[in-house]
Order: C-alpha cells, then structure tokens, then sequence
C-alpha cells in the first residue's frame, strides 16, 4: 500500500491551502485514502516518444445494433488504425445528464450506454488510455449535489452556495449564462455556483473533504488503467470573491498537490491540462518546468493554422512558433487543431488583432458553423471559441475546389501539428474528415454538436472502403504520414526546434534530436500558388536532403518547387 514519502511537501501545500489546523487535518486524512491505495510501479520506459500520437473520442463515436459503443470503438481502432496511434482519450465515459457526458453524475462508473470496465479495460490492451478529470464540477443530480441539498452532514458544503446579492461582476465567465442558479434544499432555497450551466455545479475545494474525495477518484482511474488523466476546465476550479477566479495561485497548488499524490501511487500517469485562454496564462499550468501538469494543449496552434491557410500567409504562425521554447524533458505541448469543442480564439489574443479574430468568426459563419461568446467583466460579450468541424473551417462546404484540393488543403493543416515539438493530438473526426452535422446540431440545440457526430459503424465502414471516398482518401494519407513520423527521432517530444523565416507563405520548423543526430526541416506552403525555395540562397543544407514523405531525393538540386498545399519532410 501507498506510503507518503515526500510528507513534508505535501503538508506545505495543504497548509498553503487550508492553514495549520485543517491542513494538518486534510493531510491526515489523505494519508488513509493512500494507505488503502496498493502503489503502481513505475516501467523503466519513457513517459513519450516520436512514436507517441494521440487520439481523442467519445465512447459512442461509433455504434452498432446489438454491441456496446466501447466494444465498436475497439473493432474500428483495429480494423482501420492499429499501432498507428498510442494514446486514447476516452471523453468522459461515466453516467452523466447533459454537455455530453461532461456533466458527471458518478465518477467511479462506466454509462452502461456506452459499456463497462471490462470494454475499457480491453482498449487498454492496445493503447495508453487517458480519462477525464471532470473535476471543476458536477451533475445537479450527483449524490454530492443531492446529498447536500438533502442536509446529509456528511456532504455539508461539497458544492458552492452564494448570496445571490453577492458582487461577483469580476469573475470570468466562459458561457453567455448567469453564474448562480436557484436551487431547492432542506433549508430552503438555495443559490449555487455554476460556471458552465445550471447543470453543472462546481465543486468547493475549500473544503478540504471535497480535494480528498477527489483526489481519491483520480487515484481509482489511474488503477483502472489511466496513463494519463486530463484536468477539465482547470483555471476555474478555486473561488476567491474579488478576484477573476480563474488562475489562481491555489488552484495552481491543487494541481501541484494533484501531481504529487499521484507520483507516489502511479508515477506513470501524467496530468495533462485543459486551459484554453491566452497563451502566456495556458503555459502557466507547466508550473516550474513542468512540476505541474506535464502536458498541456498547444491551444494557439489551432486558430494560428486556420488563419494561415485563410490568408495564405503563415507569417503571424510563425512569429508566434519562434516563441515556443522547450520546456524540459519532464514536460512538452499537445498540439491539435480539433476537438470535441469548438476552435478557440481567446488562445489568439496578443497574436492576432481583433480585426483578425473577427475575420476567423465570420468564416465559421460562412462556412455553415457558429461563434460561442464569453461574457466579459463590464458586461460585454466577446467570441470565445468557434463551433464548426476542422474540415469545413479549413474547406468550405460550399466551395467548388476539387476532393484532392480540399484533403491536401485539410492535411497541411494536421500535418503542421505532427512536426510540431510536442506530441500531436487528433481528434477522431479529423482523422476521418468529418463534415459539419447539421441534423446534429437540429436535434440538440447545442452548436458544440456540429462536431461530434455518432456514426452508424455499417454505414462508416462501406465509406472507408470505398478508396475514392472522402473518408477513406484522409484516413489514408494521414495514417501514412503518422508512419513516417513514427520513424523520425527528429520528432521525438523532447527534440529541439527551431521556427524558420523563409516568407510569408511557407511555415518552416526544424526539429533536431541531439542524441541521435537526427534533422528534419518540416517545409508547408500555405499558399494557393506553387512556391519555389532558392536552394543556395535560403537553406543551402538542403543540397543535402530527401522528402520522407514524397520520397523524392532532392540532393543537388539548386531549386526547389512546393505545390500548392504541399507539405515536405526533408530529412538532412
């Protein structure tokens, strides 16, 4: 059984937290939830490598008559993708009422709409599997929830109850939607914290019951196979009236505190957190050179490559990919163009103008998606993030360009994530060029739905088998790419890299593994317009390079000429 050894830190943090008394209290308590924890060693393996590639999903992407969504997940991961992939985030999979899932009901169970532990436990055969954290709040209909509204003292204060007359115009809020809402209790109404809808009620971590119980479920999915456990909606999770409540220095604690308790149970399991906000507050969360969360999501890369293929131009790209630093070998990015969410543009501000944000938002409109708004402190309301799939912003679909414009136009944009330093991160629907779903969005209202489809497996797979099909032409080209990334040390997570200017319409990285000596130029036009790279003049090294991924030996040629949308992997 877990035996705390780093004692001395860890009662610091909760005494930072709580003060002497309960800190000492809240550790003493934590002791015994470690004390019952049987530890998992620790492998000799690296936490990531060049063959790491990431993978995001809900349970019942993809669903057939008569099997559990998990079990269908599985076949599809076999029969179409393989050892491609090595990390699978499992979108919250627990019993839930609303936001798709990412409003828990109970923590410590599989929705049996989806399946069981036992289906998990089988995808874990085969990749790394990550699970949410959905730790900022829960389900209204959570025992946390009913139980204190019930009065029973064991759940006194689990959840955040507030004067409804209380000034709370400094909060951030991430949702165009009042922050408390009325609920009914054995004392009579009561009003309760809700950042993100009347549904979803946020915990109080004041209560130091409250990161205890915590804590304990994080440590329950590491022994059910997590390697990795995502912090949802992180920034928000401590309250402090009079300040922003976003960001704030005990929440930065808790996630420390969080990274410490799980060092000593399951060293292998990484903390990876979510934190879509402006890019100097969203690398805030490494902590002290990744003491913190591990990883976390490259949040500006998405909205940066949308409006580089917009434009034309990866000038703005660039400038801000030359302010990417390594941050050791103990932490590193995960980038991504998509997710379940829409494409977030607060991660553009102090890289692009308003006038530029505003020109991404009137796209997504144009191209068949919608515009989620923030609620700012004065009352305004400004775009936070936007709702269409990365295939549409990128390709609109109603725009007359060939197929294979539109996959080569769609893979530039995934590409620039796989060379990227970091560990690339797709989002399932990518992987298999998702168009927006209108009848989604129809049947629930939400304009989130536009990006996360459920499939009928049947249907889906007579698509990628027919080989001159959207589907299958993506899946295709990026599963060889994925190939022969895994090849190249040059992309381990912990390679350097060096962001090149060679003009506007190209993006240039360089990654070089010192311990294996290993350099690949990554070279993307981002243009309509073929490119022509003056050899002697802009890189003259490259006399000595090959394309890995056109397999095409350049070495000699005194110019080279980029295709439209043409992505090169030139290896020194």
């Amino acid at each position: 059984m877990a035996k705390i050894e780093k004692k001395e830190q860890i009662l610091k943090r909760l005494v930072f937290l709580y003060g002497t008394e309960k800190g000492r209290f809240a550790f003493e308590e934590l002791e015994k939830k470690l004390e019952a924890r049987p530890v998992i060693k620790a492998s000799q393996k690296e936490k990531w490598t060049e063959k790491d590639v990431f993978a995001i999903t809900y349970g019942d992407t993809f669903k057939e008559a008569g099997r559990t969504p998990l079990n269908v997940l599985n076949d599809f991961l076999g029969e179409y993708v393989g050892d491609k992939l090595s990390f699978l985030h499992l979108l919250p999979f627990y019993p839930y009422t609303s936001d798709d899932g990412f409003s828990v009901v109970d923590y410590r169970q599989v929705d049996s709409n989806l399946g069981s532990w036992e289906d998990v436990s089988q995808l874990s055969q085969n990749y790394k599997l990550v699970f949410d954290g959905v730790i900022n709040h829960v389900s209204c209909s959570s025992d946390y929830m009913q139980e204190q509204c019930k009065g029973n003292e064991a759940f006194k204060d689990f959840i955040i109850t507030l004067d409804p007359k209380t000034d709370t115009s400094l909060v951030t809020r991430p949702r165009n939607l009042p922050l408390l809402h009325e609920f009914e209790t054995v004392d009579g109404p009561k009003w309760f914290w809700t950042t993100f809808s009347r549904d979803q009620v946020d915990l109080n971590f004041k209560n130091p019951y409250v990161l205890i119980e915590i804590i304990d479920v994080l440590l329950f999915y590491a022994q059910q196979g997590a390697k990795m456990i995502r912090l949802d909606a992180i920034p928000f999770l401590w309250k402090e009236l009079g300040t922003n409540c976003s960001h704030l220095p005990q929440t930065h604690e808790v996630i420390k505190l969080i990274r410490d308790v799980i060092n000593e149970v399951s060293p292998d399991t990484i903390l990876l957190s979510e934190t879509n906000v402006p890019h100097k507050e969203n690398i805030s969360y490494f902590g002290n050179k990744g003491d913190e969360a591990q990883i976390i999501y490259n949040f500006s890369l998405p909205p940066l490559i949308l409006f580089s293929l917009t434009t034309g131009q990866a000038d703005k790209l660039t400038q801000w990919a030359q302010t990417i630093e390594k941050i050791g070998d103990d932490a590193t990015y995960l980038n991504i163009t998509a997710t379940h969410d829409g494409i977030g543009v607060r991660p553009t501000e102090g890289i692009l103008s308003n006038e530029e944000r505003q020109m991404l938002v009137d796209l997504a409109r144009k191209h068949g998606g919608a515009v989620n708004e923030k609620v700012n402190p004065d009352g305004s309301v400004s775009p936070y993030e936007l709702n269409v799939t990365y295939f549409d912003a990128i390709n609109n679909p109603k725009g007359s360009l060939d197929v294979s414009v539109l996959v080569d136009r769609f893979l530039l944009s995934q590409l620039i994530p796989l060379s990227f330093i970091g560990i690339p991160g797709i989002y399932i629907h990518s992987l298999i060029g998702s168009r927006n779903d209108y009848e989604g969005v129809k049947e629930t209202g939400a304009p989130r739905s536009i990006n996360r489809k459920k499939l009928d497996y049947s249907l889906l797979k007579k698509e990628l088998d027919d080989k001159d099909s959207l589907r299958a032409q993506v899946l295709k080209k990026y599963l060889t790419c994925i190939e022969i990334r895994k090849s190249l040390t040059a992309f381990h997570p912990n390679a350097e890299q060096e962001v090149l200017d060679w003009g506007k319409q190209l993006f240039v990285n360089k990654r070089m593994n010192k311990k294996t000596g290993e350099t690949v130029l990554a070279v993307h036009n981002v243009a309509d317009t073929e490119q022509v790279i003056q050899v002697e003049t802009v890189y003259p090294s490259l006399l000595n390079g090959k394309d890995v991924l056109s397999e095409t030996d350049k070495r000699g040629e005194a110019d080279w000429v980029l295709a439209p949308y043409q992505v090169s992997w030139i290896k020194l």
